[in-house]
This record gives structure tokens, C-alpha cells and sequence, in this order.
């Protein structure tokens, strides 16, 4: 299946990314688009013969818990709407906590990593499984950016997303910004990551943009792509070609020129790395790395199969013992704990990285709140950055966004802020027109705040 050259639609853009010449697909988040109706964009997009892929990013198979059944049926209703050939997901954890821990249900807001240990590696593959019998599509795999690593390791990149493939059959979605971004950060070598990794597996490549700070490169989305993640994408084409390749943008959006600029430099890195080893291959009369067609949809293994890592024998391939989910549940939990509640870090995690993860949390979360509710600045003012960080220090987010905001708001007025009283009327009006039913001692706590708002005209 070829995709050629796309990318990442977003509403902000919607109008750019219609005007770009040459572009093949786009891929959407696949949790921003309805299930029952699409924006008209894609819908014109779709009439002129573009396909598009929903991309998820709360499944969360890497975490403890099975899949939702109902975050499932939304994917795969959206794969119907949108006849894709596939649908894509991460390989992450994105919430953590519940009953398995008898904690409070956490949500992290973000791509978290999994341990690339055999025993995570068992509850990933049993919840892949879970997925693929649940979707009327492929599903592809994305390796993800990380800012921290667990101890105690057993695989490398490669190794762990070899094993995945070999036990699941599923396909990659190899971003190449990931990979030199765990090569900042964790000191992973990206030419090393796609020697080990079944590059006939790949689905399609992401290429995006970052920034370095103090040492430490945050995957934005929201800058140009820089000369090392080309580079990398260099190095991923000399291996083999990649049935598709898309370029990211998630905030901070340019001019159409400058995407189509962007997009010439991915196009003029693909052309350059494909001579060079169509060049070297001629010379040898050796296909080299990639010299394997992609594999159909899907490739089934075994369930009693020799590891390709490292020839270890596993005997119930992608079948995680409840154990092995209590053990993830407990690590996983210690882990978001630590970085969105305050906790005590767990054993073995560089705290000083902890420390920049919590703070790209809770300012991921003021960014994103600001988006679903742009009303809460408007009402805050310069006041609104601040006020939510130090929400956010103390009320880890235990569901979505927007539910985030509602509970910004009414933590405001449950203590008298804004101190301004047509800013608090304002926001009590607000959190009125939007909130749903709660519990009779929050809403009653609630309703006190509204009433002393409304008190003060």
C-alpha cells in the first residue's frame, strides 16, 4: 500500500493543507473528528481522491489495563467514515491508577513510555491483539518521543519493536523526530534502532519539528524540522522506502509556503538517500538493509516462537498474566503519581528528568485547556498561565481536557478567585452554562461559591 507524501490535518490549517501542491494523504487525529459526520475539508480533500488516516492518541496499549472497548468502537467507527486503508496508534500508557491499585484514576495528557521489559512487552502485545480484533482495518504502531527511561531495561528500541511485530503481526509507524529525540535525551542511537527494527514492517514514516533546551530536545510539533531529523530520515531511506511519509504540525502554525517548504526538504532527503543507495546497491549487487517487500496486512506469528532479539524461547506470545498487569498497574500509577501529583519519585528514575516530564505535563495541560476552553484566558487574563499551574501542582488531571477546565474553573471559585468581581461572575456564568452533573457535596460546595459570586455584584 503506497501513501506517498502527506500531512498531519489539523483545523487550524485545514486551509493550507488544501492549497499544498502534491500532497497524496493527510492523517487526522482521530479523536478530534466525530464519528458520525466529518468537517468539510476533509471531506473535500477525500472528494479529490486524498486518503485519509486517523491517528489516535488515548488507547494507551502500553498501559496496564485492557483497551476500552468503547475508546475501540470510536476508532473503528471513524476508520468506517473515513474508508482508510489503516488506522494508527502509539506505543504508550496515557493513564494509570483505578481499581488495580485501589488509587485514584490518573490521566496523563500525554504519550508515556512503557519499560521495554519482556513482561510489558507481554501486556502490550495481549492489548495489540485486543486491538486488531476490534478494528475492520490494520493498525500501524508509533514509536514515541521520550524525555525519561525506566530501570532496569532489557531491550533496546529495536529489539522491543521486532518483538512486537514477530508476536502481533502489527505494522510500524516509525516517526524519525522520535527516534533523534530519544537520541538527545536517552543516548539511543537512531542508525542502531532501524538496523534492529523489521523495516518491511513500516507502515509509514512521521518527520516533525523540536527544540533543544539545556540539553534536553522537547518534540514540539510546533518548530521547522531540523538537519539531524532529516538526517535520520536519510538514514531510515537507505534501508528501505517507505510506503508513506508525513510531516507533523500541532501548534505555532506557519504559512502554507513554509509547510510547502518543509515538505520540498523531506522530498529532496528521500530523493537523495534513495540514489545513494539504488548507487550502492548497483555496485554491490546486494539488495542492503530493506531489501524486502513490505509485508501484507497482517503477519501472524506463532503463539510458540524463537524471540528474534534474542532467541529466547517465548511460549504465550501476546497472552499477559494478571500478575504481569498488576505489577504494570503499580509501576505505572508510582510513575504518573510522581509526575502530575507531587508523589515521591519511584526507585531508579533520574529526578532531575522527572522534574522537566512534570513540567512539560502541567504546561502541556495550560496549553491545551487554554485551546478547549478559550474562554478561561479570556476572562483570566495575564493571570490565567500562572493560576493553572498552580491548579495543576496540586490536581492531577483525572479525565479529559475539557472536564480539566470545568474543574479549573470551579476550584477558582471554591476559593473566591478571581478577586475581581465581574471576572468571577464571568467565570461562575461560564462553568453554569457548561458543567454537567456532580456529586450533591461538590455541587453543593459549587453552588455556595456561585451564590457568594453572584452575592458581590
Amino acid at each position: 500500500m503506497e501513501l506517498g507524501i502527506g500531512i498531519g490535518w489539523r483545523p487550524e490549517m485545514a486551509d493550507a493543507v488544501e492549497a499544498l501542491p502534491g500532497i497524496d494523504w493527510v492523517e487526522a487525529v482521530a479523536e478530534n473528528l466525530c464519528t458520525d459526520h466529518l468537517p468539510d475539508s476533509l471531506v473535500r480533500l477525500r472528494a479529490r481522491g486524498v486518503t485519509v488516516v486517523p491517528h489516535g492518541v488515548s488507547l494507551g496499549l502500553g498501559g496496564a489495563d485492557r483497551p476500552d472497548p468503547a475508546r475501540l468502537a470510536d476508532l473503528a467507527a471513524r476508520a468506517v467514515l473515513l474508508d482508510t486503508p489503516l488506522v494508527t496508534e502509539h506505543i504508550a500508557f496515557v493513564r494509570a491508577g483505578g481499581p488495580r491499585t485501589a488509587s485514584p484514576r490518573l490521566e496523563a495528557g500525554h504519550l508515556l513510555p512503557v519499560p521495554k521489559t519482556w513482561e510489558a512487552l507481554d501486556v502490550l502485545c495481549e492489548n495489540v491483539r485486543i486491538a486488531q480484533d476490534s478494528l475492520p482495518v490494520p493498525l500501524a504502531l508509533e514509536n514515541i518521543a521520550a524525555l525519561i527511561s525506566w530501570p532496569g531495561e532489557e531491550l533496546t528500541e529495536g529489539q522491543f519493536l521486532a518483538e512486537l511485530v514477530e508476536r502481533t503481526g502489527v505494522r510500524l509507524l516509525i516517526d524519525v523526530a522520535n527516534l533523534h529525540t530519544n537520541h538527545v535525551n536517552r543516548g539511543e542511537d537512531p542508525a542502531k534502532a532501524l538496523d534492529e527494527l523489521p523495516v518491511e514492517a513500516i507502515a509509514y514514516v512521521h518527520v516533525a519539528g523540536g527544540v533543544e533546551k539545556d540539553g534536553v530536545w522537547h518534540d514540539t510539533h510546533a518548530h521547522p524540522v531540523t538537519r539531524p531529523v532529516l538526517d535520520v530520515l536519510a538514514e531510515l531511506r537507505s534501508r528501505i522506502a517507505p510506503p508513506g511519509v508525513l510531516l507533523e504540525r500541532d501548534d505555532d502554525f506557519p504559512p502554507a509556503e513554509e509547510l510547502a517548504g518543509e515538505l520540498t526538504a523531506v522530498r529532496a532527503t528521500l530523493e537523495a538517500a534513495g540514489k545513494a543507495r539504488s548507487g550502492s546497491t548497483s555496485r554491490t549487487g546486494a539488495s542492503g538493509h530493506g531489501g524486502i517487500a513490505p509485508a501484507a496486512y497482517p503477519v501472524e506469528s506463532p503463539d510458540d516462537t524463537t524471540t528474534a532479539a534474542t532467541g529466547t524461547r517465548a511460549t504465550d506470545a501476546g497472552v499477559a498474566a494478571d500478575g504481569a498487569r498488576d505489577r504494570a498497574a503499580v509501576a505505572q500509577a508510582a510513575l504518573l503519581s510522581a509526575l502530575v501529583a507531587g508523589t515521591p519519585a519511584p526507585e531508579g528514575f533520574d529526578h532531575r528528568r522527572l522534574g522537566v516530564q512534570s513540567r512539560a505535563l502541567a504546561a502541556k495541560r495550560a496549553d491545551v485547556v487554554a485551546k478547549v476552553a478559550p474562554e478561561l484566558p479570556g476572562i483570566l487574563g495575564d493571570g490565567y498561565r500562572a493560576a493553572f499551574l498552580s491548579y495543576a501542582r496540586t490536581r492531577p488531571m483525572s479525565a479529559g481536557y475539557r472536564r480539566d477546565a470545568l474543574d479549573f474553573a470551579e476550584q477558582l471559585l471554591i476559593t473566591g478567585r478571581p478577586t475581581d468581581d465581574a471576572a468571577r461572575r464571568r467565570l461562575t456564568h461560564w462553568w453554569q452554562d457548561r458543567a454537567a452533573a456532580r456529586p450533591p457535596r461538590r455541587t453543593t460546595r459549587l453552588v455556595r461559591a456561585a451564590r457568594a459570586a453572584i452575592a458581590g455584584r
